[in-house]
């Protein structure tokens, strides 16, 4: 990465992944390629009868402010590293990657995964260049093609990718440096909210904290009027994600 090659990451997790096999660390597989396991038992298996009771209503706000929260804060701070910000520091136009997002979110639930959407790890394609929808149409491409390729991409061990996820927290860091440090009111936030990212390994944690916290900070030191209207609606939805959060 100091010497500027743009593959420098992958060539890092191959190159561990090789010296794994060659050591005895990680075994070949029967078969580099195959098809990728039915999803009839979970397409579509959509279950609403309990969707409108009080004992769902923690569930629904959890899952909902973790994914907002989790969502915008991705897209802030990736959208920073690839300088797509304005000078306000607002992202022109993210209803739309928020749609996008939202989108693959029901459309994952009702092909049966997990919630899908905006990643941090895109920070290391970034890093390698990436700016235009074409290279997030190239990684959804390679994304399909891997799930005929899983025998041989699940040889890869943790100690081999473990490292790249370090460096782009690493690279996620250099925001800090528009931090306003003379004023406390904007550090504590933004402390809290990196404190508790690394801790709970959550980032929609720690961005639900700081949308708690800034207003709360802003109040006392008289600075009301800085907290913009959307804010306390934030706020107030971050509050009520620690109060019914299932401990």
């Amino acid at each position: 990465m100091i010497r500027r090659v743009n593959a420098a990451l992958f060539l890092g997790i191959a190159a561990v992944t090789v010296l794994a096999v060659v050591i005895g660390k990680v075994r070949l597989p029967d078969s580099l390629a195959g098809m990728p396991p039915s999803i009839a038992p979970v397409l579509g298996k959509l279950e609403f009868s309990g969707l409108f009771t009080f004992k769902a209503f923690p569930v629904i706000l959890t899952m909902f402010v973790m994914i907002f929260v989790d969502t915008m804060g991705t897209l802030i701070g990736l959208s920073m590293k690839a300088g797509l910000l304005d000078q306000k520091g607002n992202l022109p136009e993210i209803e739309k990657p928020m749609l996008c997002d939202s989108l693959s979110t029901m459309a994952g639930a009702a092909l049966g995964t997990t919630t899908s959407g905006a990643y941090i790890e895109s920070a290391a394609g970034i890093e390698a260049g990436g700016r235009s929808g074409l290279a997030s149409v190239v990684t959804a491409l390679l994304f399909l093609a891997a799930l005929f390729f899983a025998p041989l991409f699940t040889i890869v061990p943790a100690y081999a990718y473990g490292p790249v996820l370090i460096i782009v927290g690493m690279l996620m860091l250099s925001p800090m440096k528009h931090l306003d440090f003379s004023d406390l009111t904007e550090v504590i936030p933004a402390f809290t909210i990196i404190v508790l990212m690394s801790f709970t390994y959550n980032i929609g944690i720690g961005m639900t904290a700081g949308f708690v916290v800034y207003p709360v900070i802003k109040t006392i030191s008289g600075r009301v009027r800085e907290v913009p209207p959307g804010l306390w609606v934030l706020g107030a939805l971050s509050l009520l994600f620690f109060v019914f959060y299932p401990y």
